[in-house]
């Protein structure tokens, strides 16, 4: 296969994910990101690296986002919504995060491929991306891609859906938001 053909082939798998994800849960979500003091996302590995693409739009839609670990991060408090991203929703220091997050009284948001897993069981709102898990385990979603690809992917699309989603609701434009945008350059 050439390049472009695995392109186009990943372009498909990310239809074919995105047409199984729950829009009634995505939305529970995007509600959930209204009615919030603080966001507060987090994740591991290339899923972290989607958590902070995502806060990095919030801030520019005007939410206050923070990024669990970094130096600047508040304390998290009743009223606050945690997101996390984690595919096997069995990440170590994820689930510590959640449990702590949890006792705290903030409202937890879980985006993973195993919505009955500890995470996901945390949660009080689990988003299902049905994708392989990077173990290689059979989620029903098959890939080419290696490891957790697929669901990485999805993740950072479905946080941008969810950018445009509040946008509408807020009535926001790119031009509003390119007026958050850094500056220091």
């Amino acid at each position: 296969m050439q390049t472009t053909d695995y392109t186009l082939e990943i372009i498909k798998e990310l239809q074919r994910t995105a047409n199984l994800i729950n829009e009634v849960k995505v939305e529970m979500l995007v509600d959930g990101i209204l009615e919030a003091n603080k966001i507060f996302v987090a994740g591991a590995g290339r899923s972290g690296f989607m958590a902070k693409s995502f806060a990095m739009r919030m801030m520019h839609i005007g939410l206050d986002p923070y990024v669990v670990g970094e130096t600047v991060t508040p304390n998290l408090e009743e009223g606050d919504l945690f997101i996390v991203g984690s595919g096997s929703g069995e990440t170590k220091s994820l689930v510590s995060m959640t449990e702590k997050a949890k006792s705290l009284g903030a409202t937890i948001a879980a985006v993973t491929i195993s919505p009955n897993s500890t995470i996901g069981s945390l949660a009080d709102i689990t988003i299902q991306i049905p994708a392989q898990a990077k173990s290689g385990e059979k989620a029903g979603n098959e890939t080419i891609q290696p490891m957790g690809s697929l669901f990485e992917q999805s993740l950072l699309l479905l946080y941008d859906a969810i950018i445009l989603r509040f946008m509408e609701k807020k009535s926001l434009t790119s031009n509003t938001m390119y007026g958050r945008h850094a500056n220091l350059e």
